[in-house]
């Protein structure tokens, strides 16, 4: 049975430096960043794979439309943009190029925490106000904590790596695996993170199970006051209870990567509140989605999307 030469779209906007890889494999694409979706939903049934970044949502009408549909890739780690059960209905395989950001991840992660710890966001910006105060700015030692990290696929490993090198104490915990932990963390129950970590690290995947899951109820069932990072989804974290956490003392400070809502012009009331006193907060650190949007992880991402679509060709869909 000969192979099948797929064509396929790439609908949002890559680095450049996807295209001679796709090339150089043999691969035919059409490169449309700019598509809007009405032409992605009349266009689609014209080829055999598409690929996104994050601004392509691949829901149920896009699906019924791509009669010839054979893959998705995701030039990134989230799935939670593409309806996973339809497209398993449909035998389109879907995969996810998560390996090619996971150390700009880790590292994103660890730079925020010890910023935290250290008041270095703070203390700079006191400095250049011409505020000299050593006391207030005092901070804590990373080697001296215990990090529960929730999820453990590419980012939580290469996060508890680099956190290991700083003397903490690693637990982790993934519901979905099991003899996972290795020489960076301990296996552990959510019940012992909850007990014993002072900081909560999220690297879990956006799902109906997980969505809004750091809520009231869940900050109060962890014992001690903590940090929480936030690097995956903004809507796994509840910002309404993160700020009530806050003021009661319960969330000791915050680093957060994403939000709830992300289109900060098109805030709700209550988001709009709960914004506000998060960017007013010396205990939080805000930055703009870009944990895993590196210069090196750019590049990576592509390597890992074009391997994975020559080990897929040959095997799956010839």
């Amino acid at each position: 049975m000969s192979q099948i030469q797929p064509i396929i779209l790439i609908a949002d906007e890559m680095h450049p430096s996807l295209f001679p890889m796709l090339e150089q494999a043999g691969f035919a694409f059409r490169y449309e960043p700019k598509i809007s979706r009405s032409a992605l939903i009349e266009q689609i049934a014209d080829y055999e794979g598409l690929v996104i970044r994050s601004k392509t949502p691949v829901d149920a009408e896009i699906l019924e439309a791509a009669q010839r549909l054979l893959f998705i890739g995701r030039a990134g780690a989230g799935l939670d943009l593409i309806d996973l059960e339809l497209a398993r209905q449909r035998n389109i395989h879907v995969f996810h190029a998560g390996e090619g950001n996971r150390d700009a991840v880790a590292e994103h992660t660890v730079g925020m925490l010890l910023g935290l710890l250290a008041n270095i966001a703070k203390g700079d910006r006191e400095v250049r106000r011409g505020v000299w105060d050593r006391e207030g700015n005092r901070g804590y030692e990373l080697g001296s904590l215990t990090v529960g990290i929730v999820g453990f696929g590419n980012n939580g490993r290469a996060t508890a790596r680099r956190l290991s090198g700083f003397g903490c104490r690693v637990l982790c915990y993934d519901k979905y695996l099991t003899q996972y932990a290795g020489a960076y963390a301990q296996e552990a129950e959510m019940e012992q993170i909850l007990e014993e970590a002072d900081v909560l690290s999220l690297h879990v995947p956006l799902t109906d199970e997980t969505r809004m899951m750091i809520g009231d109820a869940f900050i109060e069932r962890v014992e001690k006051p903590f940090f929480l990072i936030n690097i995956a989804r903004g809507e796994i974290v509840s910002l309404p209870a993160l700020v009530r956490g806050l003021e009661s003392g319960k969330v000791r400070g915050a680093c957060l990567d994403v939000l709830e809502n992300e289109k900060l012009a098109k805030l709700t009331p209550d988001q709009q509140t709960a914004f506000d006193y998060l960017r007013n907060s010396d205990r939080v650190l805000l930055t703009p989605h870009v944990a895993g949007w590196t210069h090196e992880s750019y590049v990576r991402i592509n390597e890992v999307l074009v391997t994975q679509l020559k080990a897929l060709l040959p095997t799956n869909l010839t």
